[in-house]
């Protein structure tokens, strides 16, 4: 930047309120001009600049050395219990920091009041030689002094003085996130279709209750006399088809992108196939059934728990999670897994029974390395997913017995790529399919011997608005 560069930017700092900018800016200045004259010049126009930021300054100051005071929608908070009360000095920078955030967020710190500075350069206008002592802050005044000050001659911090000559390192990769993504493929039953097929067919039994004379769709037992004549029972059955969709992802790059960037092509062969099992698995929970899989929550067998009497919108209660429990189908309680929404772990963290005078804990949060790498509710495996609606939603929280979803599939994920597409254009294309399909083998609740509420692999909590 030129001299009339750094001089309109160094006002436009001070217009705006930024101190630290504008003084940079205006040392910049100074340092600029002592270069290109070989001396220190006077000029009215800086001069003007550093007297407007020197007042802006001092009025700042003053502000911040009065007491908070009630404004619209604002109360003042004031704290004045003993551990705020320092008489002579901090013992720790960390505890000197947290003071000055509070009172910067307008709490009165009384703690502080001893340490107030009118030197626009401290920290959050309180000295910090002042609250640590001369002989802590000796080594940070002179390093920052000394790096704020400008070189005679060719240096890094100014862009004409040689800055912009100074490079910088570049990896070869792309940064990019990491998703829990897997975790429900990974627990359905899944089969996979075979040669000159494109669906698998399954015969299930069409039972859905297990009152006498409906277990297994019509068996039944009966109690007979010596000689008397029997009575005949069957199952019924039912059929269950799949037949395959596909999902895809598709990408182009240019051929001279793929030569020139070295990271692109690992970077393209490992999102897009995540990508596609994240679609896959929001369509487990969210699907509609019309040319992708059918998901549980649009499934006749999901059964909804509802809220309790009085309970608050957007909650979780323990007597939520007991009932959600109690409805599950009890056939398959060792692959049950809680899934929800990660807006819902604040309600969890708090969730607790009481017991006698205490009280036991309903979720216990993951434990660390040393422990299990997941939380669990009722002994059983819980874990964020991003399928899951937010909370107060049907679906924020689920209990899911996977094993009761089935899906087929024509041996995973397949890649191509052809430079053939846009052969003109000089690009290349890659794709990835994956066909598959998949639903509940439940085609509806199941009504219970004993008891009057139905039991599911599918249980969610319903809306709590």
């Amino acid at each position: 930047m030129t001299f009339e560069e750094l001089i309109a930017a160094a006002k436009a700092a001070v217009a705006a309120g930024d101190l630290d900018k504008a003084r940079d800016l205006t040392e910049q200045a100074q340092a600029l001009k002592a270069i290109g004259e070989l001396e220190p010049v006077e000029n009215p126009e800086l001069d003007k600049v550093t007297k407007e930021r020197d007042e802006l300054a001092e009025k700042m100051a003053k502000i911040e050395q009065e007491p908070p005071t009630k404004s619209a929608g604002y109360d003042a908070v004031v704290i004045e219990d003993e551990e705020d009360k320092r008489p002579s000095s901090y013992d720790a920078f960390g505890d000197f920091l947290m003071d000055v955030k509070r009172a910067g967020e307008g709490n009165y710190i009384q703690g502080l009041r001893p340490f107030r500075s009118d030197d626009a350069n401290d920290e959050g206008g309180f000295s910090l030689a002042k609250a640590l002592g001369t002989t802590f802050v000796g080594s940070l005044a002179g390093a920052a002094k000394a790096a704020k000050a400008a070189p005679t001659g060719l240096g890094e911090s100014i862009p004409e003085s040689g800055g912009f000559l100074v490079g910088t390192d570049t990896t070869s990769g792309i940064l990019s996130r990491t998703y829990n993504i897997g975790q429900i493929l990974q627990r359905v039953a899944m089969d996979t279709v075979g040669p000159n097929s494109n669906g698998m067919t399954y015969y299930a039994e069409a039972e859905t209750s297990r009152a006498t004379g409906s277990r297994r769709g019509g068996v039944r037992f009966y109690w007979s006399a010596e000689a008397s004549t029997m009575t005949a029972s069957s199952p019924k059955f039912r059929r269950m088809v799949l037949s395959l969709k596909k999902a895809h992802t598709l990408l182009y790059a240019t051929e001279e992108q793929l030569s020139d960037s070295s990271a692109l092509e690992s970077y393209v062969n490992r999102v897009l196939p995540e990508e596609l099992r994240f679609g896959i698995e929001d369509s487990i929970f969210n699907g509609t059934g019309s040319g992708m899989p059918e998901g549980i929550l649009n499934s006749d067998a999901l059964v909804s728990v509802a809220k309790e009497s009085g309970q608050s919108a957007a909650t979780v209660v323990a007597e939520n999670i007991s009932k959600m429990w109690a409805r599950r189908w009890i056939g398959g309680t060792q692959n049950y897994i809680w899934v929800y929404n990660q807006d819902v772990e604040p309600q969890l963290d708090a969730l607790s029974y009481s017991i006698g005078t205490g009280g036991a804990l309903v979720y216990m949060p993951p434990g660390g390395l040393s422990g299990a790498p997941y939380g669990t509710i009722k002994g059983r495996p819980a874990f964020p997913v991003e399928y899951c609606e937010t909370l107060g939603t049907v679906g924020d929280i689920a209990l899911l017995d996977l094993s009761q979803y089935q899906m087929i599939d024509k041996g995973g994920i397949q890649a191509a790529s052809s430079i053939h597409v846009r052969f003109l254009q000089d690009e290349q294309v890659f794709k990835f399919t994956y066909r598959i399909d998949g639903q509940p083998t439940w085609q509806a609740a199941l009504t219970p011997y004993k008891g009057s509420s139905t039991v599911s692999p599918f249980i969610v909590l319903a809306t709590r608005a």
